[in-house]
């Protein structure tokens, strides 16, 4: 019997976000970070409103992203996943099969070295996964609805995981 490929699981994307709350060095030093790790260059992202209290101004740059697809998001999910030393807990799926999860330094990344010009700052990694078809949805043309029966559950996404990457996935960790 063969299995059909459009019920096979990859991973779509891979959006890397890190977010210091203020701009000027701090940002610099993210991007250069985020683009040594990624090999991309970050997208910087403004402040939706203001808070008085954390000193931020609507439309401040504060964070930086970077979106990864096909081998390159392969790749450092592979060693991102390394930094959390393969373990998910099961809350960091959402009900599409998408998880997240943080990384609290980024010298945790195999691979990477400390730079004390840059300092060291955090990250969320948060993962797409999707099956062959899901463009649909996005599509001008012939747009039409993901099927329920097409759609990735939790436990899908969590098996995926453990069948490709290794990664533990438990209640409580």
């Amino acid at each position: 019997m063969t299995e059909n490929t459009m019920r096979a699981l990859r991973v779509g994307k891979i959006v890397v976000n890190i977010s210091v709350g203020t701009s000027g060095e701090p940002l610099d030093n993210a991007m250069t970070i985020l683009k040594q790790l990624t090999g991309q260059q970050p997208c910087q992202r403004a402040a939706k409103q203001t808070i008085r209290s954390f000193n931020l101004r609507k439309k401040e740059p504060m964070a930086c992203i970077v979106t990864l697809r096909g081998t390159t998001a392969d790749a450092f999910l592979r060693k991102a996943l390394q930094a959390v030393e393969n373990t998910l807990n099961l809350k960091s799926f959402d009900r599409n099969g998408n998880f997240a999860f943080g990384i609290k330094e980024h010298i945790d990344i195999p691979g990477t070295r400390y730079d004390p010009k840059l300092g060291i700052t955090g990250m969320d990694v948060a993962v797409t996964v999707e099956r062959p078809g899901y463009s649909i949805a996005h599509k001008k043309r012939h747009q039409a609805k993901v099927g329920s029966s097409h759609r990735v559950t939790p436990e899908e996404s969590a098996r995926f995981l453990a069948e490709s990457y290794g990664v533990k996935v438990g209640e409580d960790q």
